[in-house]
């Protein structure tokens, strides 16, 4: 699945704060987001997200 058009480009940070909720551009939560098929990999750090996540699947994935 290819979100060019109504995606935006995330860069993930380097490292985890592990605070909790987890912020938005933590590791583990775009790590979540691909897994659960709501973002794609572009690179090693970088992450493509569309625009509109469902606001559970955000709050699950930052939990």
């Amino acid at each position: 699945m290819r979100f060019e058009r109504v995606a935006e480009a995330v860069k993930a940070k380097k490292r985890c704060c592990r605070s909790r909720p987890r912020c938005r551009r933590c590791p583990v939560v775009l790590k979540r987001l691909c897994e659960a098929g709501l973002a794609e990999r572009e690179s090693k750090r970088r992450f493509l997200i569309p625009r509109k996540i469902p606001k559970r699947r955000l709050k699950k994935a930052r939990a």
